[in-house]
């Protein structure tokens, strides 16, 4: 397979506080991978460097170009597409400025992204700040499919939803994967909801990458030792 996405011997600071030790993650064409741990670990972290808002060392490439030099926008140009923790909507815009804000041409549009998230739809002139967290959550991923990514990054992207909307949320990453073909990085805490999309895993522990490999190769005695509370 293709690697879409390849992460090598990345190590990254805050200041003078090491938070990377060496992460290695591969991801190939349409493949789904969920990057797991616990807290604290280098996820974020890890994220923030693809997406080149972190400085770093080592070497990460993305669609056969290298990103070491590049700006944020300039990776987000060439098909980074990021939900990030927390959401971060356009509290002050409505759902559809939202959407459209960073739209570029391609399959994902308003239409699409309604049929995927029907609320959004129902609430096109809402304002975003008025909306229940989950809904902007889905309004957050809408607006990253909307830039029309060749990866889709989500951070925590069910983190502190009802269980009905996390729900509506992991169907959606489904339908993703199964109708699109659209390579996806997975950060979450929900192990059973993460083996039921994703291909791969890859964990970190401390800044480190130490296990790799098929989501059904992911026993319940590793998961208890590096993801499990």
């Amino acid at each position: 397979m293709t690697a879409l996405l390849a992460v090598s011997n990345l190590t990254a600071h805050y200041g003078t506080s090491q938070a990377l030790f060496g992460v290695e993650l591969m991801i190939a064409e349409g493949e789904v991978v969920a990057l797991m741990g616990r807290n604290g670990m280098g996820k974020s972290t890890t994220v923030k460097c693809i997406c080149r808002m972190l400085p770093y060392q080592g070497s990460i490439t993305f669609r056969s170009q290298s990103l070491n030099n590049l700006q944020s926008h300039q990776a987000a140009r060439l098909g980074l597409g990021l939900v990030p923790e927390g959401r971060r909507c356009f509290t002050s815009l409505t759902v559809y400025e939202n959407l459209i804000a960073a739209a570029r041409p391609g399959h994902w549009n308003f239409d699409r992204v309604a049929e995927l998230f029907p609320r959004l739809a129902e609430r096109k002139t809402q304002g975003a700040g008025t909306l229940s967290g989950g809904e902007q959550q889905m309004l957050a991923i809408g607006r990253a499919l909307m830039t029309n990514p060749k990866l889709l990054i989500l951070d925590e992207a069910t983190e502190g939803l009802a269980p009905i909307i996390r729900q509506e949320i992991w169907a959606a990453i489904n339908r993703l994967k199964t109708e699109t073909g659209l390579s996806i990085l997975v950060i979450d805490k929900s192990v059973k909801e993460l083996r039921s999309v994703c291909d791969k895993a890859v964990i970190l522990e401390r800044g480190q990458s130490v296990w790799a490999g098929s989501i059904a190769a992911l026993t319940a005695d590793v998961t208890e030792r590096y993801v499990g509370v």
